[in-house]
C-alpha cells in the first residue's frame, strides 16, 4: 500500500470509526474508489461492531460482568484501530483482525 493511497483513505477511514452511520457511509463511498487502506479499517470497524454487538448481547442475557469485560475489550481494540489510522499504518487488530479481514474480505473489493 502506497503512501498516497494511505492519504487518500485515511479520512474515510476515519469516518468508518465514529458511528454506525460513518461506517456505512465509508462503506458506500470506498465503493467507486475501492481505497484498499479504508477497506481494510471498515472491515475492522464492522468486526469491532459485531464484537460489540456481542458484548450488549451477552451483558444483557448471559452475565453483565462478562458483557463489560467484552464491551471494555471492544473498546479498547477500537482505540488501538484508531491510533493505527492516526499512524497512517495498517495493523490488523490483535488475535481477531486478521479474522475480520478474511470473514469480511467482500468488503471494498
Amino acid at each position: 500500500m502506497t503512501e498516497q493511497e494511505i492519504n487518500e483513505g485515511k479520512t474515510m477511514a476515519i469516518v468508518s470509526h465514529i458511528t454506525f452511520v460513518g461506517l456505512i457511509i465509508a462503506i458506500i463511498m470506498n465503493a467507486d474508489k475501492k481505497n484498499t487502506y479504508t477497506a481494510f479499517y471498515n472491515r475492522q470497524m464492522l468486526g469491532l461492531i459485531i464484537m460489540l454487538f456481542i458484548a450488549q448481547i451477552t451483558d444483557k442475557y448471559i452475565n453483565g460482568t462478562l458483557g463489560y469485560i467484552l464491551w471494555l475489550i471492544s473498546a479498547i481494540s477500537w482505540l488501538y484501530s484508531f491510533i493505527s489510522i492516526i499512524q497512517n499504518k495498517v495493523k490488523p487488530l490483535p488475535y481477531v483482525g486478521e479474522k475480520f479481514q478474511q470473514w469480511f474480505a467482500n468488503i471494498g473489493r
